[in-house]
């Protein structure tokens, strides 16, 4: 048995209908159901559901925060995370459960994801250029290693979340948290693993699209890009490579007008007390070079 975190945010409808089609696949697991819209209550909509633990923010905390605070109550070791815009097709994430019960070094277990035009989603990786950190999807549709395990659509082991403190509010309210995790995982000895044949289906940014202007979504993409860097960047050649850069994607950015990544520098530099730093087993090249080749 697993325990299964939903968050959701708004969109009660689509939420309710994705959750009627994705409990016929869960009926032998806990689901917990986080909702981060304190100004609408599920009790009655979830009040015909008896495997439902429903949880309801007192206030708007985003999505990192409320997948904690779901974790914290889930009574399995086994934790799926699936965000409230995805639909499960099967109950092949099962498999996921094999690949985390046979390989106890394994902290997460990525699905592949079909996107609302038909594309797949598959493995992703990390990479380093000119100064800055990006990562990249749709790297491959083949099982293998995955830089980071998506948010809306992973199997996890709950006592190495617990150990790597889950997601972090920094990045608050949406993007790199589960980039971040991960990461930290993989700094910290652990593996995350791609399965692709357990398939979703994800529309990526449905709700956040919905509810925010897409400038203000792109400032905190970059925002936390930086954030990211600063926080987990370690390796003294990197963190001297960033800086010497920096006045290079000033103008380069600027050139292009790109004015969201020069708000999104500010909006990061506002955020740098937040930054809690850590030691880790592994280096930042090691893991880089592990996916120089993907």
């Amino acid at each position: 048995m697993i325990s299964v975190i939903i968050p959701t945010y708004k969109n009660k409808s689509l939420f309710l209908k994705n959750l009627q089609h994705n409990l016929q696949f869960l009926k032998d697991e806990e689901v917990i159901v986080v909702n981060d819209n304190p100004g609408t209550s599920l009790k009655k909509d979830l009040a015909e559901f008896k495997n439902i633990v429903l949880i309801e923010n007192k206030k708007n905390y985003g999505f990192g925060k409320s997948i904690n605070i779901g974790i914290r109550v889930a009574k399995n070791r086994l934790v799926m995370l699936l965000n409230s815009d995805v639909l499960l097709q099967d109950s092949k994430y099962g498999l996921a459960v094999d690949n985390l019960e046979k390989d106890r070094s394994l902290f997460a277990v990525g699905f592949a994801q079909k996107e609302k035009d038909g594309r797949v989603v598959g493995r992703n990786k990390f990479f380093w250029k000119n100064g800055l950190f990006f990562h990249q999807g749709k790297v491959s549709i083949e099982d293998g290693r995955n830089g980071w395990a998506e948010g809306g659509s992973c199997l996890l082991d709950r006592d190495k979340f617990l150990t790597l403190s889950g997601f972090d509010p920094l990045y608050a309210p949406f993007y790199w948290e589960d980039i971040d995790l991960s990461y930290r995982a993989w700094k910290s000895g652990y593996k995350v693993m791609f399965n692709p044949k357990i398939v979703v289906e994800h529309h990526h940014e449905t709700t956040i699209g919905k509810y925010f202007p897409g400038k203000f979504i792109r400032t905190i993409a970059f925002r936390n890009q930086f954030l990211f860097i600063w926080k987990n960047i370690t390796d003294p050649g990197l963190v001297i490579n960033h800086f010497l850069f920096l006045p290079f994607n000033i103008v380069y950015y600027s050139f292009k007008k790109e004015w969201c990544f020069i708000a999104g520098l500010v909006a990061a530099v506002r955020r740098i007390g937040m930054i809690k730093r850590q030691s880790y087993k592994i280096d930042d090249k090691m893991i880089v070079n592990l996916f120089f080749h993907e």
